[in-house]
């Protein structure tokens, strides 16, 4: 069975534009990768163990180092990507500031075949991104959860989104 994770997409408006929070993986593979690279703050889970939101509010508190304080999360749906994984996502409205972000850490050996174990942070950074700039920056599969949250606010209310020039 493919495995299935589950997020959460922090946004904010600000000067009359929502911006969204993604997080930039940590790790030497990830290092020198920009574009395509970034995702929402999510992580596995046993489906037959735990409920969606429960493991996207915990893989958004491991990857940022702070609980989401979340009233009415709006639901995005979910992506199939080509791996085959699944991955359910919740959008709520909040603020932080990215330089605040403490991440869990992983162990792995590197360089590969040396023998030597290192530690590396799960997220290396977080940074707040217009929208149009997220679909630049977001991991192909999850640009469905940018243009998700774009619609639902567009029919919520009377300020429409203004698109980045």
């Amino acid at each position: 069975m493919a495995p299935t994770s589950a997020g959460l997409l922090m946004y904010r408006k600000k000067q009359g534009r929502v911006q969204v929070l993604l997080v930039h993986p940590g790790g030497p593979f990830w290092k020198n990768k920009d574009a395509g690279a970034w995702s929402i703050p999510k992580g596995e889970y046993d489906p037959e163990g735990e409920e969606p939101m429960a493991a996207a509010r915990r893989e958004f508190e491991e990857e940022l180092g702070f609980p989401p304080v979340m009233e009415n999360p709006v639901e995005l749906g979910q992506i199939r990507l080509k791996s085959g994984k699944r991955i359910y996502a919740w959008a709520f409205e909040g603020d932080c500031d990215p330089a605040a972000v403490s991440a869990n850490t992983f162990s792995m050996q590197w360089p590969p075949g040396s023998g030597r174990i290192k530690e590396f942070y799960e997220v290396d950074r977080a940074e707040w991104f217009d929208l149009d700039r997220a679909r630049e920056k977001i991991n192909p599969g999850q640009v469905n959860f940018v243009d998700a949250l774009e619609n639902i606010l567009a029919r919520s209310g009377p300020a429409k989104q203004q698109k980045d020039a």
